[in-house]
């Protein structure tokens, strides 16, 4: 009997509840697309320009792919690609994003997806950014567009871990192709992107512990140059002389008439190689007519003296 009370009991408390459910309709969670200004690293300035972000929220980070604006025949769309792998339980039930450290294995596997048919070839030079050090490999399709796939990664010293601070980390990853553009032109987008994200809170800080200031700046005894080869290059000079060979001044154009009360000029002129300046001096004087003197009346003698 007491079975049969509490099976009616909890009939009761289900229907109930589903009187007062709302039945609406809940998405689940998965990739979304934000406006161009959520994204969270931007193309330098002058292109190329974003299409589209598709944004990921993990358990112990975020993702975004950000779509760039393409002109090529290389199948496969340009994009720039960062993680941001750090505070953990920040977006619980999404499940946490794996990731490892960069090897040349992984990134073969991902330069292949993102330009498939071009072959790449690794630059063996050293490059950094002002994010830090990164890699990337160039090739050109058969149609002659020009493709690179970038990587880089982001995170502060093993030193600097121990100090229970600076645990977070970021990967980049860009692929861009075009049909107009050098390989270098397209390097230039590495120096040029900006990261605009950020960890929420100093110990998830992924860049380490600011350098300090060059011991030179304020010191007494360092004079710092304009140079553009950076600053404490060769000294400069203290003073300086007229450049030689100086443009002359232009010569006067015609004779120069004096004002009331100066003594007239006298121009001189080379008559030829050689032979000595002829000077002449010719009085220029300025006569101004009696009111008398205006119209018929100028003909007369008295006027004409």
């Amino acid at each position: 009997m007491r079975l049969r009370k509490t099976i009616s009991l909890v009939a009761v408390a289900g229907m109930m509840a589903g009187c007062t459910s709302t039945g609406g309709v809940r998405q689940p969670s998965g990739p979304e697309t934000v406006a161009p200004e959520k994204a969270l690293v931007l193309p330098p300035p002058g292109g190329p320009s974003i299409v589209s972000v598709v944004e990921r929220k993990r358990g112990n980070g975020v993702e975004q792919t950000v779509s760039l604006f393409t002109s090529s025949s290389v199948p496969g769309q340009n994009f720039l690609k960062i993680q941001f792998f750090g505070a953990s339980g920040a977006n619980p039930g999404m499940g946490n994003a794996g990731f490892s450290m960069i090897n040349e294995s992984a990134i073969a596997r991902e330069m292949a997806h993102a330009a498939p048919g071009v072959p790449m070839a690794t630059s063996a030079t050293f490059l950094q950014n002002a994010y830090g050090p990164f890699g990337y490999a160039s090739g050109r399709s058969r149609a002659g567009d020009a493709c690179i796939f970038a990587w880089q990664q982001i995170r502060s010293s093993a030193a600097a871990n121990t100090q229970a601070r600076n645990f977070g980390m970021i990967q980049l990853r860009l692929r861009l192709c075009d049909a107009r553009a050098s390989e270098r032109q397209l390097v230039g987008v590495v120096y040029g992107y900006t990261i605009s994200g950020t960890f929420d809170g100093v110990i998830w800080n992924p860049y380490g512990t600011p350098p300090p200031a060059d011991a030179a700046l304020g010191r007494t005894g360092d004079p710092i140059y304009p140079d553009e080869g950076g600053y404490r290059a060769s000294p400069m000079p203290i003073g300086y002389e007229p450049a030689q060979g100086a443009a002359p001044l232009p010569a006067p154009i015609g004779p120069r008439v004096p004002l009331p009360g100066e003594a007239p000029q006298t121009s001189a002129a080379p008559e030829a190689a050689g032979t000595p300046l002829v000077q002449s001096a010719r009085a220029i004087g300025v006569t101004v007519p009696s009111p008398d003197c205006i119209g018929d009346a100028a003909m007369t003698a008295v006027c004409r003296r």
